[in-house]
C-alpha cells in the first residue's frame, strides 16, 4: 500500500488593508477642508497622506491591493492619487454618506467575506503618520497571527506624553503562543489631564491608534454579536451595490440606516476577543496643527518654515503657506496657516479649537468653511479668480483626454478664453477647435462641452455673466465620469 502524503495546507490569505479616507480634518482649517480633506494632501511630505498609507502595504511585503472607502464626493481623486503612486486594483467603496468607522469598515469586511472570509483586515485610517515601516511590519505580523485566531487586534503606541487628545488601552497579560500580542484589561477614551498622567506613570497604558486587525469573518461575528444594527443596514448596502467605472458603490438608503458608530464603541470596547500590540511606531494621528509642528523639520530657533514665507525673530512657531508670502515677526508658540483665500492664526496651545473657528464659518454661510478656491474635477480643476455683480471669472485647467459633461445652463452665458493647449467645444450642433488665444462665446441655454484632445494640459479663462452663478446651474445631458 503507498502511503499517502499528508496534504499541504493551503496558503494564508495575504493581508488586504483597508484604508478608511472618510474624514474631513477640520482641525486642519484652512488647508484641511470638506472639498479637500487632509488625507488628500501633502502635509509631511511630497505625498499625499493616503499615498504614504496606501505604500505602507506594499505587495512585495506579502500585502493583498488595498480596499479604500472614502467619501463619494472624493472617490476621482483618491483614484487619480493611487493611480500616479502605481498603486494597482484597489478596490474604491463609496460610502453615500459618512457614518462613522464602524459602517465602512463592516462594508468592507462583508464584502471581502463573500469570497474569502478568512482573510485578515488591517484596518487603518489614511491621515495618521507611521515613521517606523519597519517595527510597523513586525507590529502588523504579529497582530496578523493573533487575528488568524480569531482575536480583535488593535494596536497600541507607546505613549510619551499624558496625552489628554487620546483614548488609551490598558495591556492584560501576554496571549500563550501569540508572541508580541497581550489580552486587553480596559479601554479608556480621552482622559483627563490627572488620569493621563497617571496611565503614563504606570507602565501598563498605550495610546489607542485606531488601527485594527482582525480576519473578515471575526469582524462580520462581533458585528452580529454587538451592533446588529450596523451590520443589518451593511449587508443591505453590500447586496444592492453597484459599480461605477472603478468604484463600488453602495446602495445609499439601506447605508444611511446604519447607526453612526466608531468601531472602538461598537466592537472593540465590548468583544471578549479584544487584543492589543504594544509597539513604538513613531505614531501620529496629525489631528492638530500643533502636531504637524512637533513632525516638521525645525530651524535652531524651534520654527518650522513651510512654503512662501520668512520668519524673523520668532521662537517655537509653525508657518505655512499655501500661496502668498506670509512674513512674520516676533512670534513664539504661534501657529500661522494661509491658503488662497485664508488665513489662521493662533497661540501653539490653541490648536485644538481650531474647529470652533469652522463651526462659525458655517453658521455664516461662508463658503471658505468647506470648499477650497481651487475645486477638483475628474477631467481637471477649476479655481475661482474673480467675483462680482453677475459675473465671476474661472480659470479651468482640463488633463490631457479630459472632458467635461455634455451640458447647459439656465441662468449664465459664458466666454471662455484659451490661454494654452487646444480645446475642442461642442456648442448646440458644431464642434470647433479652438487654439491659444482664441476664444468662444458660449449663449444662456446653449448645450456645450469642453474636451482636451491634446497631449498636453488645456489652460482657459472662463468668464461668467448672468443673475445667478452657482454651481448647481448645471443641467448635465452626458457624462463620461458617471455623474447625474
Amino acid at each position: 500500500m503507498v502511503p499517502t502524503m499528508p496534504e499541504t495546507p493551503p496558503p494564508s490569505p495575504a493581508i488586504v488593508p483597508v484604508i478608511l479616507s472618510g474624514g474631513t480634518g477640520t482641525r486642519l482649517w484652512p488647508s484641511s477642508r470638506e472639498s479637500l480633506p487632509k488625507q488628500l494632501l501633502p502635509l509631511v511630505s511630497d505625498r499625499t497622506m493616503l499615498v504614504e498609507t496606501a505604500l505602507r502595504a506594499p505587495p512585495e511585503a506579502g500585502f493583498a491591493p488595498p480596499i479604500v472607502v472614502c467619501n463619494e464626493s472624493h472617490r476621482f481623486m483618491v483614484g487619480e492619487q493611487l493611480r500616479e503612486a502605481g498603486i494597482t486594483g484597489a478596490r474604491i467603496v463609496l460610502e453615500p454618506e459618512g457614518r462613522n468607522s464602524a459602517p465602512a469598515i463592516a462594508a468592507a469586511a462583508v464584502l471581502v467575506a463573500e469570497t474569502a472570509p478568512d482573510t485578515p483586515l488591517w484596518m487603518m485610517a489614511a491621515d495618521a503618520v507611521i515613521a517606523d515601516l519597519a517595527a510597523l511590519h513586525a507590529a502588523v505580523l504579529a497582530a496578523a497571527a493573533a487575528a488568524r485566531a480569531g482575536y480583535v487586534v488593535t494596536f497600541g503606541m507607546t505613549p510619551t506624553a499624558p496625552e489628554t487628545g487620546y483614548g488609551y488601552i490598558e495591556t492584560g497579560p501576554a496571549l500563550p503562543g501569540l508572541p508580541g500580542v497581550h489580552a486587553v484589561t480596559r479601554f479608556t477614551e480621552k482622559p483627563d489631564a490627572a488620569t493621563a498622567s497617571a496611565f503614563l506613570a504606570s507602565g501598563r497604558h498605550l495610546w489607542n491608534s485606531g488601527m485594527f486587525l482582525f480576519t473578515a469573518a471575526t469582524l462580520v461575528g462581533e458585528l452580529e454579536r454587538h451592533a446588529p444594527a450596523v451590520l443589518a443596514a451593511v449587508r443591505k448596502a453590500v447586496a444592492a451595490r453597484t459599480t461605477d467605472l472603478d468604484f463600488i458603490r453602495l446602495d445609499r438608503n439601506a447605508f444611511v440606516a446604519a447607526p453612526s458608530i466608531s468601531l472602538d464603541y461598537a466592537v472593540a470596547e465590548r468583544t471578549t476577543k479584544a487584543a492589543v500590540v504594544p509597539a513604538s511606531l513613531g505614531w501620529s494621528d496629525v489631528g492638530s496643527w500643533a502636531a504637524l509642528w512637533e513632525l516638521a523639520p525645525k530651524d535652531s530657533s524651534g520654527n518650522a518654515a513651510i512654503g512662501n514665507v520668512v520668519v524673523e525673530d520668532s521662537r517655537g512657531s509653525y508657518v505655512r503657506s499655501d500661496g502668498p508670502l506670509v512674513a512674520v515677526l516676533g512670534l513664539e508658540d504661534a501657529v500661522v496657516v494661509a491658503t488662497e483665500d485664508a488665513v489662521l492664526a493662533m497661540p501653539r496651545a490653541r490648536a485644538q479649537d481650531v474647529k470652533r473657528i469652522v463651526d462659525r464659518l458655517k453658521a455664516a454661510g461662508r463658503k471658505e468653511a468647506t470648499e477650497h478656491r481651487r475645486m477638483y474635477r475628474p477631467w481637471g480643476f477649476y479655481e475661482g479668480l474673480i467675483t462680482g455683480d453677475r459675473f465671476q471669472v474661472k480659470r479651468i485647467v482640463v488633463k490631457p483626454g479630459g472632458r467635461l459633461s455634455l451640458q447647459k445652463h439656465m441662468h449664465r452665458a459664458e466666454h471662455w478664453v484659451v490661454v494654452n493647449g487646444t480645446a475642442e467645444v461642442t456648442r448646440d450642433d458644431a464642434v470647433l477647435l479652438v487654439r491659444e488665444n482664441e476664444s468662444v462665446y458660449l449663449p444662456l441655454g446653449c448645450v456645450h462641452r469642453l474636451a482636451n484632445p491634446g497631449r498636453i494640459p488645456l489652460t482657459l479663462i472662463e468668464v461668467q455673466s448672468g443673475p445667478y452663478l452657482g454651481e448647481d446651474d448645471i443641467v448635465r445631458l452626458e457624462d463620461a465620469y458617471g455623474r447625474g
